[in-house]
């Protein structure tokens, strides 16, 4: 039995493949949305795991590869890494397994189970000829979990629930064995469909977190870990995994990506920077995730222009003659042009051209582009303008409405259409009915699963109610607004600004004063000319602020 370890051999290092999601017709548009193209070192540091298997020794060091990227979620690179292994040993179940599992993302709702199925039909036609190959029992009960997640016509969320269940009873057979564990970690953050379900979460959190630090150099240990608890609650659990991760993996792009997931929910906007510009250096451009994370983290920091420069750069790739790197730039140009507006007042920027209907996104994204527009209609005044682009959000919810597996993109398209005809309302005047339309808005923000990342709605309801409150003369309520708006969203600059200027007009110097310097704190970088600087150093040195109130729309 040949033992594992994270150095492979020659035969698997030379593995430089395209990364494969884009080709599976059943996984979403969303596929390329994480994905990370392949590690370019030449010999690439992805972690150390110990995985047993009964596989000729070059069918081994395959496998061992396949699995290293598996955990970091390159999943094109370990299908081939596990096809490699299979080529080596034909005879070997466990390669047959491991690229199944490639076709399954349990984070982000997704398999693809035509391709599972005819990885798994190329090592023999039917469930009982494929389980007779085993040459051990364990092997045998893990190709039985992939038998179980792709068999049969149950529903994917009845076959997830059987897999995790299958991956449970491998773990509690042989609590010892870290693949066994770290695996169900991961089927565990699946069981609600992609949605964060805070008490398995936790379970999951408990189990990654025993193994981070017992096997601290574990690639899936430390991921799965940041995925379980990558909400601003429970953050601060995965701090030690995400300084962690970027040397575990650092050939990975997404692993080197995944440590902002913790710095974005705990607002450490330089932490954020600093871990999406090193995922795009392992690619050589803008990749789409890491790059709306970049852009996001800049303008939280007052850089517009090196934020511009990543949305130009992101343009670039748009138009890339590959077509997964071309959708991956355009669905995430549609969800960071619309932060970009917000953040900056854009109304009229130039990088709205990025939004035109020739460079639409697909699918549930294709609303984003839409309230990014509205919203830059809504600055300039254009009601028309604001009218037809909530019309077509209100379009896109009526005709995906029950549809599988859409609730929470659509409770979040809803959510962002209430505070879009909330500032509309403002706009005619009617200030009261907005703030109530805005709390609604809120309440059903935070009934939905948590997010995490940059804030699924853009503009957050509770965000705008406190700005709105502040414009209406309403100091102490626009104050309790903001603090539950900080709550969802650490550190974000906008609500500090709001809430140092409540404090202000309530008299509470220090208490002004102490939010200020958090603003001057994130805007140490800021270009001269971003929006209120001046206010922020003044105000955290104690002179006296701007009383000015200006609502962000």
């Amino acid at each position: 039995m040949i033992r594992s370890s994270s150095v492979v051999s020659a035969s698997a290092a030379v593995l430089a493949v395209a990364v494969l999601l884009s080709g599976a017709a059943s996984l979403s548009a969303q596929s390329a949305s994480h994905a990370h193209p392949d590690p370019v070192d030449t010999v690439p540091q992805l972690g150390a795991i110990d995985f047993p298997t009964s596989a000729t020794p070059a069918a081994h060091a395959a496998f061992v590869r396949g699995v290293l990227l598996l955990h970091n979620f390159h999943y094109g690179p370990a299908a081939a890494a596990f096809r490699l292994a299979q080529q080596q040993d034909p005879g070997d179940v466990m390669s047959y397994w491991g690229e199944a599992m490639t076709y399954t993302h349990p984070v982000w709702n997704e398999q693809d189970t035509a391709a599972a199925r005819a990885a798994l039909a190329r090592l023999a036609p039917t469930r009982e000829a494929r389980l007779a190959k085993a040459r051990t029992a364990r092997e045998r009960a893990w190709l039985e979990s992939a038998e179980i997640l792709y068999g049969g016509n149950a529903s994917k969320a009845a076959r997830d629930t059987a897999f995790s269940a299958a991956l449970g009873r491998l773990h509690a057979e042989q609590p010892g064995d870290v693949e066994a564990a770290s695996f169900y970690a991961l089927s565990l953050l699946g069981l609600n469909q992609g949605d964060r379900d805070v008490p398995t979460y936790e379970r999951a959190s408990l189990l990654a977190d025993s193994l981070f630090r017992a096997h601290p150099r574990h690639p899936g240990a430390a991921h799965y870990l940041i995925h379980a608890v990558d909400d601003p609650q429970h953050a601060r659990l995965g701090l030690d995994a995400a300084r962690a991760y970027s040397g575990i993996a650092p050939s990975a792009g997404h692993a080197l990506h995944m440590t902002s997931h913790i710095f974005v929910a705990m607002g450490m906007w330089d932490d954020v920077v600093r871990a999406n510009e090193r995922a795009m250096a392992t690619a050589g451009r803008a990749v789409g995730h890491s790059a709306q994370w970049m852009v996001y983290g800049l303008l939280q920091q007052g850089r517009r222009r090196d934020a511009t420069r990543w949305l130009d750069s992101m343009g670039v790739e748009a138009n890339s003659p590959v077509e997964r790197v071309r959708n991956d730039s355009r669905m995430h140009l549609g969800i960071t042009v619309p932060a970009y507006v917000v953040e900056t007042h854009g109304g009229d920027a130039p990088v709205l051209r990025l939004l035109s209907d020739t460079m639409a996104a697909p699918g549930a994204w294709s609303v984003y582009p839409n309230v990014g527009r509205a919203l830059a209609a809504i600055e300039r005044r254009d009601r028309a303008a604001a009218d037809s682009f909530v019309a077509r959000i209100a379009a896109y919810r009526a005709a995906n409405a029950g549809r599988e597996g859409a609730a929470s993109m659509l409770g979040n398209a809803e959510v962002m259409e209430k505070t879009l005809r909330a500032l509309l309302l403002r706009g005619e005047g009617e200030g009261d009915a907005a703030v109530a339309l805005l709390r609604d808005a809120a309440a059903q923000e935070a009934a939905l699963p948590m997010d995490f990342g940059p804030p699924a709605t853009i503009k957050p309801p509770r965000e705008v109610a406190g700005e709105m409150l502040l414009e209406m003369g309403k100091p102490a309520e626009a104050r309790a607004e903001f603090l539950l708006a900080l709550a969802r969203t650490p550190g974000r600059s906008a609500v500090l600004l709001g809430l140092a200027r409540a404090e202000a007009a309530l008299g509470n110097r220090d208490e002004a004063a102490r939010r200020y310097n958090q603003l001057a704190a994130n805007w140490y970088r800021a270009d001269p000319d971003w929006p209120a600087l001046h206010e922020a150093r003044a105000g955290g040195a104690g002179a006296r602020a701007s009383t000015k109130i200006h609502v962000t729309f």
